[in-house]
């Protein structure tokens, strides 16, 4: 954990002090950026639980891999849902709201997991975690947008999604401990409370950094600086408007192909690692937690990486584009998994894999800010986040039905042979179908322009296209 803590201290101070009057312009809006840090890391610990106690309850419960995929397609629906659902009223109310109101919602649903007798009643609060959880990436990335400048949002972004890793990290290393010491509905219950302490927290200290008290004029100044958010018109369209655009399906498809491989490490690697390697609960601590570590060097360098090359003159679309293709390229060793047998070089290659997601979410989740008015960028992380939902919801559905597959014919590991040569492709595919989606040269914020002349019916206003060239 103090190895992460100085990689985040470095990346922060390396960033300020490439220019010398970036230097004494305040550390208010890093502070922001610890509370979205920690609301992340509390998401993943509370979404991970089930997968790490599921050893343990498909004896309680007698689950088949199928019974299980349901639980997770489950979770992935009402994630999907509560995307959209959150990113609309997000948007409407404000972060500092409509973050809470997720916050409590996820909170409950995870204590409620104590409460269940059948895996009916499971898959209830499985689904009302998963529509909560749905609000923190809408709420955190907004947050983001409004209180960073660009050339420092991806590390920002970085250091938000390493809370995914932390998170993943702190799982493996309480729960399975928690379940032995005090029982597996005891482990829900006190995982659940420590969202609630965040939730005082955030409300006694989030405002938006016009209206904060505790934030100086310098580094507001500092932080609406070359901000061409502020200097919209207010978008005036439909919600669905955000359909026509090519950067929305460009965000969209990414998460849509990269998202359920992350689920896929998070929900089944635990199992992959009993399966295999015959590891039970008590020792499947120590490579989790080497892999999940890993994530967190990646999303933090992976934001850090595009902000260095933007700070050194590069075009901010063309930052994004080289790292994702570093990130994705560092992901296709998995496909050659079959040919491994140890089990810590196996760990080496599924760390490698995981760093570069979080490097590629890094800069994915920047996309919205990159080409869209900060209106709006709740709304197009929802669609986003739907779309990621929606492949997360279809690749467990075949999962389970691969490894029960192979379960049955002796040879569980050929079933995970397949699934990792389609995550080792994935990034590399999906990187490839961005590009031509994503507009070139990149479309401004300024493309949305509300004409009163071409005004339709129901909303009147329509929003017309402008390239620009950033």
């Amino acid at each position: 954990m103090k190895f992460v803590i100085h990689i985040f201290t470095y990346c922060c101070l390396s960033t300020k002090q490439e220019k010398s009057e970036d230097v004494m312009v305040g550390k208010y809006r890093w502070l922001i950026c610890s509370l979205l840090f920690a609301a992340t890391t509390i998401n993943y610990v509370d979404r991970q639980v089930l997968s790490l106690l599921k050893p343990l309850l498909e004896s309680t419960f007698n689950w088949s891999e199928k019974d299980y995929s349901y639980l997770v397609i489950i979770f992935q629906a009402c994630y999907a849902v509560g995307f959209i659902s959150f990113g609309k009223l997000i948007d409407r109310v404000g972060t500092r709201l409509g973050y809470a109101l997720c916050m409590m919602v996820w909170s409950l649903a995870s204590i409620g997991h104590a409460f269940v007798s059948g895996t009916a009643s499971f898959g209830f609060v499985r689904g009302l975690l998963g529509f909560g959880e749905s609000g923190n990436f809408p709420s955190a990335l907004k947050a983001v947008s409004e209180w960073f400048p660009a050339h420092e949002r991806t590390l920002a972004v970085g250091i938000v999604t390493a809370g995914t890793s932390i998170g993943a990290i702190m799982a493996p290393a309480t729960v399975p401990w928690l379940a032995v010491t005090y029982g597996w509905k005891a482990t829900f219950i006190i995982t659940g409370l420590s969202g609630f302490v965040w939730l005082a927290v955030w409300l006694y200290t989030y405002q938006v950094p016009e209206t904060s008290p505790r934030l100086s004029a310098e580094e507001l100044h500092y932080i609406r600086q070359n901000a061409s958010n502020t200097e919209l018109p207010e978008f005036k369209g439909r919600w669905i408007d955000l359909l026509k655009m090519r950067a929305t399906w460009a965000f969209a498809v990414g998460k849509f192909m990269t998202d359920p491989i992350w689920f896929f490490i998070l929900f089944w690697l635990p199992s992959y690692f009993s399966d295999r390697y015959h590891l039970n609960l008590q020792h499947l601590g120590l490579p989790l937690m080497v892999v999940y570590c890993s994530t967190s060097v990646g999303s933090v360098g992976g934001g850090w990486l595009s902000s260095f090359m933007v700070k050194h003159g590069w075009n901010v679309a063309n930052a994004r584009r080289t790292t994702m293709l570093i990130m994705a390229l560092l992901v296709v060793p998995l496909a050659f998994s079959a040919k491994v047998d140890a089990m810590w070089l196996m760990i080496v290659l599924l760390s490698l894999a995981a760093a570069a997601h979080q490097g590629w979410s890094a800069n994915i989740y920047s996309l919205p800010a990159d080409h869209f008015p900060k209106e709006m960028i709740a709304s197009v992380q929802g669609i986003g986040g739907m779309a990621g939902s929606i492949g997360g919801m279809l690749f467990p559905l075949g999962i389970g039905i691969l490894l029960d597959h192979y379960r049955h014919l002796n040879s569980i590991t050929t079933g995970y042979y397949i699934l990792f040569t389609v995550c080792g492709s994935a990034y590399l595919t999906a990187w490839c179908i961005m590009q031509f989606l994503i507009p070139k040269p990149p479309v401004a914020q300024t493309e949305f322009k509300s004409e009163k002349s071409n005004a339709s019916p129901k909303t009147g206003v329509r929003p017309t296209m402008r390239r620009v060239t950033i």
